[in-house]
């Protein structure tokens, strides 16, 4: 007679945090964005916006595999954009100004700010999928390939768990809400040598999940009472019943894309350069002019290993880089109306499931990231009046099933256009945090 597993007991959340969360995404850009008129060059100013755009917790790669999974100085860390021109016009990607950082003491000055502001921080890990593509020398990248698959969600929880030790040991640990062992855990190197998750997404989840177990149980040995998690790209309605066992805290990140869901495919923004449509592309009048053939649009070879560094698809920095943005977002309003049944549909099912999951286990439920999808650098369609009402809806859904925590939008930070638009921000803010009071 099989003997029953005994059903795991979440960590209780944090009493001294917040009844309900509100995220801005500040992701790796917190200390990429460092350099001179850069957005995040005063940490004090930025949370300052923050807090004045109704926010009371920032969400953040901490660069824990760095700072404490490898022997690499970071004392006085090099960071810079991709190269040239390349990616600047990309979203996350476009690096005014070089910088160079004690990393460490820049964790902590960043605590002490937020502590200062009364805000909290999730930490996170988008290591395995670009974060060290910003790196001046590959010594980061050959790091995290150098470890087994098998042994990097582990890698990583040693190295939060060694991390959240280091912010206790200054009395700052009561600023995180939760730790993530990962980004977006299906997408990227985390899940190397399994089965792809853009053939199969469902088999990819479920056959990374031990290596998470024995992530989770590790920071769970060190930090008993600090609550863990990963979080998912998407909503992985078809994979639930395999999600790791040891979670404290469902996240995942409902990006909806539907109209953005076109361009990817008949533009096959996923796929390679030497099969990018271009002449269809520049038919459909989305590229300027002075767009160079796609195959040339590649980093040179004394920086190509940033090419592997990042995940993000070639042709997708391909065309965001010399989109004519004006004409993107027209694309989009033209045929938004076809999908807007299926993207509201998809919101508020992608809600319901993570909700009924969640309360299953007995643990929260926040969403990291999300909404509409990843739009140019200078496309506003997120911020016009069809992609801010999608904000709102999100947000109403977000009360509706109860979420613990939410955003605005994943383009609501310092380093995109959209910061600017503060009340838009503080409405939708504002509305979420009064369902706590409700």
């Amino acid at each position: 007679m099989t003997t029953p597993i005994r059903a795991y007991q979440p960590v209780p959340i944090p009493a001294h945090l917040p009844e309900k969360l509100t995220i801005t995404l500040w992701d790796f850009s917190w200390y990429v964005r460092t350099g001179a008129g850069e957005p995040f060059a005063d940490l004090e100013a930025a949370a300052a916006d923050a807090v004045a755009r109704g926010y009371n917790t920032v969400r953040i790669c901490a660069m824990p595999f760095l700072l404490f999974g490898t022997d690499i100085d970071t004392s006085d860390l090099e960071l810079d954009r991709l190269g040239g021109a390349y990616a600047q016009n990309v979203r996350w990607y476009d690096v005014a100004s070089p910088t160079r950082i004690d990393a460490r003491a820049h964790l902590l000055e960043l605590f002490r700010v937020l502590k200062r502001h009364d805000m909290f921080v999730i930490l996170s890990s988008w290591e395995y999928q670009q974060s060290s593509v910003f790196a001046t020398d590959p010594a980061w990248w050959d790091a995290l390939r150098a470890v087994a698959p098998d042994d990097r969600p582990l890698r990583l929880a040693e190295s939060l768990a060694d991390l959240v030790a280091f912010v206790a040991a200054e009395g700052l640990d009561d600023r995180i809400a939760f730790t993530e062992l990962h980004n977006e855990v299906q997408a990227g190197y985390l899940g190397e040598g399994l089965p792809d998750a853009a053939v199969d997404p469902d088999a990819a989840i479920a056959a990374l999940t031990p290596r998470l177990d024995r992530g989770l149980a590790a920071f769970h040995a060190r930090h008993p009472a600090h609550p863990v998690t990963v979080n998912y790209a998407g909503v992985p309605v078809g994979a639930m019943r395999t999600l790791p066992r040891e979670m404290d805290v469902l996240v995942t990140h409902p990006y909806v894309y539907g109209v953005l869901d076109e361009i990817t495919a008949a533009f096959d923004l996923r796929g390679s350069l030497a099969d990018f449509p271009v002449e269809a592309v520049r038919a459909a009048g989305l590229l300027r002019a002075d767009a160079p053939e796609p195959t040339s649009w590649v980093l040179p070879d004394e920086v190509s290993w940033k090419m592997q560094a990042t995940i993000v698809g070639k042709p997708e920095i391909y065309l965001m880089d010399w989109v004519d943005a004006a004409a993107f977002d027209r694309f989009l309003y033209e045929r938004y109306q076809v999908h807007h049944h299926e993207m509201v549909l998809k919101l508020k099912l992608w809600l319901d499931v993570a909700a009924d999951r969640a309360a299953e286990r007995g643990i929260p439920t926040v969403f990291g990231e999300g909404w509409v999808g990843y739009t140019p650098l200078h496309g506003d369609f997120e911020e016009g009046p069809i992609g801010a009402q999608f904000c709102r809806l999100a947000i109403e859904e977000s009360v509706r099933i109860g979420a613990w925590g939410t955003l605005v939008c994943s383009n609501a930070a310092p380093h995109h256009p959209m910061w600017q638009d503060v009340a838009l921000q503080r409405e939708c803010n504002d509305r979420f945090l009064a369902s706590a009071r409700a």
